[in-house]
């Protein structure tokens, strides 16, 4: 039996302030979930499901993390139906130009206290579903050099290797370290685990004239400061 199109699937046949452009031009960019902005860039849908229908799916696939969805290879973009090349290259494109935006802007933050650095690195992990394990590596005059994920890890822990964290800072020539994870509990407060493997990675700093200046841990709750609270 040949399939029926479904006209309503498209979204040109939706009320004028459902769809994502109109809302755009009408309420500003601010009132588009991630999704609306996906479906902006896919462009159009399938015979069955709408732009937004196909956005919503990709979204699923990462979690409904973009940052998830940023480390995504074209390749594993393409595995919702619907989702060409050239719409998979769309995406990417846009993805990147967001964090070349977010590069240009930390080359000119100076880290003096942990609420100078605090609301990037929620911005980085609080949505996580995993706990990830973060080190952002400074110059002597506190500029950001480098930021790097280490481990991607389980729903309660993460395993910390502390050579290749090194290995990243000297590449770097960086003169310090904030490191920082996610708790997705949501609960700030540090473990013995967070506390054995801060001290483990201070001391290896020390070898090499490194100083670990913070180590922070985000959620959606907010945020931790060992070097605040005179844990460091």
């Amino acid at each position: 039996m040949e399939k029926i199109k479904n006209p309503y699937t498209s979204i040109k046949h939706w009320a004028e302030d459902d769809r994502p452009r109109e809302k755009m031009i009408n309420n500003g960019v601010h009132v588009l979930s991630a999704a609306e902005l996906l479906a902006i860039l896919i462009n159009n849908g399938t015979p069955n499901k709408s732009a937004l229908d196909l956005s919503k799916e990709l979204l699923s696939l990462f979690n409904n993390s973009i940052q998830q969805l940023s480390r995504a290879s074209l390749k594993d973009l393409q595995k919702v139906k619907g989702l060409g090349p050239a719409k998979a290259v769309t995406i990417k494109a846009a993805l990147q130009l967001a964090l070349k935006k977010e590069e240009e802007l930390l080359e000119t933050i100076q880290i003096k206290s942990s609420k100078d650095i605090a609301g990037f690195l929620k911005n980085k992990l609080q949505d996580e579903p995993t706990e990830n394990f973060m080190v952002v590596y400074l110059n002597q005059n506190g500029k950001i050099l480098y930021y790097h994920v280490h481990t991607y890890g389980g729903m309660t822990s993460t395993i910390v290797d502390v050579r290749p964290i090194m290995r990243t800072a000297l590449e770097q020539r960086a003169v310090s370290m904030i490191l920082c994870h996610n708790h997705p509990s949501g609960n700030l407060k540090p473990s013995q685990q967070d506390k054995n493997i801060t001290n483990k990675i201070k001391q290896a700093a020390i070898l090499f004239d490194i100083k670990v200046l913070d180590h922070i841990i985000v959620s959606h709750e907010g945020y931790y400061s060992f070097a605040d609270e005179g844990l460091l």
